[in-house]
């Protein structure tokens, strides 16, 4: 398949995203992923957090538990756009995140930049919003490894664990909707049900924007990730060498 820039499809890409797809789904409940689970947690408390700011508003801390839940303590300015806009960042942030990852890691190439850039965000985060000491100590712990990770691993390692980790973010936020928004009780206690609350907009309508945002927003970039770069420039034929008499 062929964009209007030119670009084919990869089917190396897809295959390899397919495949890690897969087994982050095969070993879905294997406590060796429980610390990625936290991870992603992390994407998404870190999208309130970003959302906050941006509407000028302040953090005061994070939390992160084992049961992959989480919370985001902050204080807004008054107004209902931006409670929509924190609230909303939760969800959409973690696809934003996972976007970004496949972007990244498959069409860019951005290996060791994207893991330097993940060392310092969990440091930062660890250091200024943590508000109990297993949040402290995973932040600082996994920025550590992956700052060691950037700067050590050979390049082929690099790669493949950036690429896992994008094909397991965007595998948990298509699980995270699931599970959280289309989950009666769930969704009762979640982002939705707070807005609810604020605008008088049944839980279920925002449930269901999200996930046509946040599956739209995956189903683009994986389209552009995996989607070769046409060659560029225009290649001159070799030049036929003189013979000597």
């Amino acid at each position: 398949m062929r964009t209007a820039s030119g670009a084919t499809l990869d089917f190396g890409r897809l295959a390899l995203l397919l495949l890690l797809m897969g087994a982050s789904w095969y070993f879905w409940y294997s406590p060796v992923l429980l610390p990625v689970k936290v991870l992603v947690v992390m994407m998404h408390e870190t999208g309130h957090a970003l959302a906050t700011l941006l509407v000028g508003g302040s953090v005061d801390r994070v939390h992160l538990q084992l049961n992959e839940g989480g919370s985001c303590f902050s204080r807004l300015p008054p107004g209902v756009f931006n409670r929509i806009a924190v609230s909303s960042a939760g969800y959409l942030g973690s696809a934003v995140a996972g976007a970004g990852l496949m972007l990244a890691t498959f069409r860019f190439r951005l290996g060791r930049a994207v893991m330097g850039a993940a060392s310092v965000w969990l440091a930062v985060m660890g250091f200024f919003y943590a508000g109990d000491p297993f949040t402290l100590a995973f932040c600082l712990g996994m920025a550590l490894a992956m700052g060691l990770g950037a700067r050590f691993l050979p390049t082929g390692l690099v790669d493949a664990i950036n690429l896992f980790l994008a094909a397991f973010t965007a595998l948990y936020v298509v699980f995270d909707l699931r599970d959280d928004l289309w989950n009666s009780a769930v969704r009762a206690q979640s982002d939705a049900a707070i807005l609810a609350s604020e605008t008088w907009v049944p839980s279920i309508i925002w449930a269901a924007l999200w996930t046509l945002l946040s599956l739209a927003l995956l189903g683009v970039s994986a389209w552009w990730a995996l989607h070769a770069k046409p060659s560029s420039g225009v290649k001159m034929p070799p030049m036929a060498r003189a013979r000597r008499v």
